[in-house]
């Protein structure tokens, strides 16, 4: 498969398109109701004007009560389970969060990571949090045209070389230095080798593989059905919307080899929501999920990254927000047209499911409509409950 169409544009959705406390969310003594009939034709019709998308799946929830409002369009049905591509990077983070959160369990995400890898490497000094952070000073995505076998992190077994497992093809990366490397903590850079690395020290430091540690730590206490991680990044078109079909379990692509329906993926939100907690289950502590959306990339150059405008945490992209406020949404878009996101002022989180797994340039328009379009519908509808 040539280079261009294997790494650099994978994650690149972001392009195309910190903190509220939880003390500041609406409360209600009775759950309130809301008619999303015009969130549902706005999507409704985007599939019809949209030829990259034959379909379209919504869930919206909320902090108190969970589940609002779940509907599908076209040819899609609420149980379609789809690749989510950057939509995996909030989820990644949660499972290093909850790792941490785990006393019986010694990680620091803000300890160099030389302090938990087995190898000697070419990056000292990096934490877990920068690595996620986009901040690790390891190129990202814009360096793949000279990644060479650093590759391996989107390739599944026989695909390219130490793509077998997980923690061969991260000692690869830890051991290859990259041009255009700079010093920890200087710069953003997004995706890339970084997140891989941090796969790594989440294995190394619990024990286990990413996908048995993430259903230890977040399936099982979430109550999640279907969300796992592999790697289809090399020909994600041969994706058949079934997890017999996934490949890469081994060597999972943590910034972006996740699977998940509507449902997976609102629960998680709504841990979110709810700094932490999936209904009694503590999962990740609570100022370790409001650390996820503290914008650390304005600083070091996040607005200008491909002039998207926008801060970023620890896997939350974070648009500025309005003069006199502290920021109160944080999204988190999907190369292959999906984009969830979360408001805590309003108290509500969404994801819209989309497949377009051909064109990335076509699967743009997702986020790139639904942020500027169909988001505002529904703070409409959310500030005016019936």
């Amino acid at each position: 498969m040539k280079l261009a169409k294997l790494c650099l544009p994978v994650f690149l959705s972001a392009a195309l398109c910190a903190c509220s406390d939880s003390s500041n969310r609406p409360r209600y003594s009775t759950a309130p109701e809301y008619d999303f009939s015009a969130a549902d034709s706005w999507l409704g019709s985007f599939v019809e004007e949209e030829d990259a998308f034959d379909g379209a799946s919504i869930i919206i929830v909320n902090t108190t009560t969970g589940t609002l409002h779940r509907a599908s369009f076209g040819n899609q049905t609420p149980e379609d389970i789809v690749l989510l591509a950057s939509v995996s990077k909030v989820p990644s983070v949660s499972l290093l969060m909850a790792l941490e959160n785990d006393p019986a369990v010694n990680f620091d995400m803000d300890t160099p990571i030389e302090n938990y890898l087995p190898w000697s490497g070419v990056y000292p000094g990096i934490s877990t949090a920068q690595l996620v952070g986009n901040i690790s000073g390891i190129p990202g995505l814009f360096a793949a045209s000279r990644y060479g076998p650093h590759l391996c992190q989107y390739a599944s077994a026989g695909q390219f070389p130490n793509a077998e497992q997980l923690q061969d093809c991260a000692r690869v990366i830890y051991q290859t230095p990259l041009e255009g490397t700079v010093p920890p903590g200087t710069a953003f850079d997004y995706g890339g080798s970084q997140w891989h690395l941090a796969g790594a020290v989440a294995e190394i430091v619990g024990g286990d593989s990413w996908n048995n540690l993430f259903r230890r730590y977040i399936t099982e206490p979430c109550e999640l059905e279907v969300f796992e991680y592999g790697n289809m990044l090399f020909n994600p078109s041969s994706w058949a919307g079934f997890p017999d079909s996934l490949l890469g379990r081994d060597n999972p692509n943590i910034e972006g080899g996740a699977i998940s329906n509507i449902d997976d993926l609102g629960k998680l939100l709504s841990m979110h929501l709810n700094d932490g907690l999936c209904g009694n289950n503590r999962v990740i502590g609570e100022q370790q999920a409001q650390r996820m959306r503290v914008d650390i990339g304005t600083d070091l150059g996040s607005r200008e990254w491909l002039n998207y405008g926008r801060g970023y945490g620890l896997g939350w992209w974070v648009p500025p927000p309005e003069e006199g406020k502290e920021p109160s949404f944080f999204d988190d878009p999907g190369a292959f047209g999906s984009i969830s996101w979360i408001d805590t002022e309003r108290g509500y989180g969404a994801f819209v499911a989309l497949e377009q797994y051909e064109s990335l340039i076509a699967a743009s328009r997702g986020p790139a409509r639904i942020v500027p379009e169909l988001i505002p519908i529904i703070e409409r509808i959310m500030d005016n409950p019936l």
